[in-house]
């Protein structure tokens, strides 16, 4: 638990450019939202392992957004279960369901069609929003904390030397 907050804080402070992290928060959202062994989510790790984006963002969404995943399931078999019974879309369901990567990608399921969709279209607000509070966070609120006596505290403690040694500033 502390080691997944170290990489966290440790995203936040590094030098990567905040459209590196947000992008990789908003692929962990995509890929944390659907089931895990599907064929969209190893597109999408195969994305981020040849993109430049934060690895260890990446990881802490993508276990963020699992976790909450289980929250919204209610909301995303709903938003699946909408798409595969709309009648203007039924004959793209019935051609795409005749070729084997659609049968493959599990895509003719309500959870991992909802989740795909869903997560595709929520990525791209959760993008700008991130950048927006990182670059935020990086101006004002870092700043702001490390004035605090408890910081400097905390500084001294076994959380920061985690921290420290996963940044590479350190040795534990």
């Amino acid at each position: 638990m502390l080691t997944l907050l170290a990489k966290l804080f440790n995203a936040l402070n590094s030098e990567s450019s905040t459209r590196q992290i947000s992008l990789a928060i908003a692929l962990g959202f995509i890929v944390g939202l659907s089931p895990l062994l599907t064929l969209h989510n190893i597109a999408f790790i195969f994305v981020v392992l040849f993109l430049r984006v934060n690895i260890g963002g990446f990881i802490v969404a993508w276990g963020f957004f699992k976790g909450l995943s289980y929250l919204l399931s209610s909301l995303i078999v709903t938003v699946g279960e909408s798409l595969l019974t709309a009648k203007s879309l039924h004959p793209l369901f019935d051609a795409l369901y005749q070729s084997s990567l659609f049968k493959i990608g599990h895509l003719h399921h309500t959870y991992t069609l909802g989740a795909l969709v869903l997560g595709c279209l929520l990525a791209v607000p959760l993008y700008y929003l991130s950048n927006f509070l990182i670059e935020k966070y990086r101006l004002h609120i870092k700043a702001f904390f490390e004035k605090f006596r408890i910081v400097k505290a905390l500084k001294a403690s076994k959380f920061y030397c985690i921290y420290s040694h996963v940044s590479g500033q350190g040795e534990l």
